[in-house]
């Protein structure tokens, strides 16, 4: 499975937001990591679905909607609306999880269910097989910057033979601290997909970073070989 790699502008300049878009898809970035925070959840207050439309315009690349909010149920029509192509929300903000998985697929995307590191996996086992990606979170979330959580590649390599298991197709995807050095551990463990902040829009050359993060290709081996 190819590594996908998506950019969270969190790290990007907000005052030239479109040239920061295209900086990293003319890199080769698939997709755009969008952090949607509402002060509640978690800390910070970031954007919400006017910037994702107007990003919408300037960009073709899968934008992925990551919603750490509180009733996360209220906001996924204006994202969908505004041409987000994934929304993950957290099951820890949540009752109904499985409603919003729903719901998200009848709006037009695809559904992502995201975990903080203190959240068991056993919180989603029931929510895999509706799920299209699963994101594990390798920092509390509410910041960008920080410092890698090295006891998730556990959670992160449990999940893959959990899906491995289930023999259902449902992307992980890693978000926080990762950079060349910890794309290689996490992509060891089974993610494929990969946010990366400010190892990319820190970086002089951000196409290297991107093929540094990307890295060589890791073959995994199935329950079944």
């Amino acid at each position: 499975m190819a590594t996908i790699i998506a950019p969270s502008i969190l790290s990007a300049d907000f005052a030239h937001l479109a040239d920061e878009v295209k900086k990293v898809t003319v890199a080769g970035a698939e997709y755009i990591h969008v952090d949607v925070m509402d002060g509640s959840f978690v800390p910070e207050i970031t954007i919400g679905a006017g910037v994702v439309k107007d990003l919408r315009k300037i960009t073709d690349a899968i934008l992925d909607v990551h919603l750490m909010v509180e009733h996360p149920e209220t906001q996924l029509e204006s994202f969908a609306k505004a041409g987000a192509n994934i929304i993950t929300f957290h099951v820890e903000a949540t009752n109904h999880s499985h409603r919003v998985i729903q719901k998200i697929h009848e709006l037009g995307c695809k559904a992502g269910i995201a975990l903080n590191p203190g959240t068991s996996l056993s919180a989603i086992e029931e929510l895999i097989e509706f799920a299209d990606m699963a994101l594990v979170m390798t920092v509390n979330p509410g910041y960008g910057g920080q410092q890698f959580i090295e006891s998730m590649l556990g959670k992160i390599h449990m999940l893959y033979h959990m899906i491995d298991e289930m023999e259902t197709d449902c992307d992980i995807e890693v978000d926080g601290g990762i950079n060349a050095e910890t794309s290689v551990l996490v992509r060891e463990a089974g993610a494929n997909i990969l946010v990366a902040g400010s190892a990319i829009y820190n970086s002089a050359d951000v196409a290297q970073s991107i093929k540094d993060i990307r890295g060589k290709e890791i073959v995994h081996h199935h329950h079944d070989e």
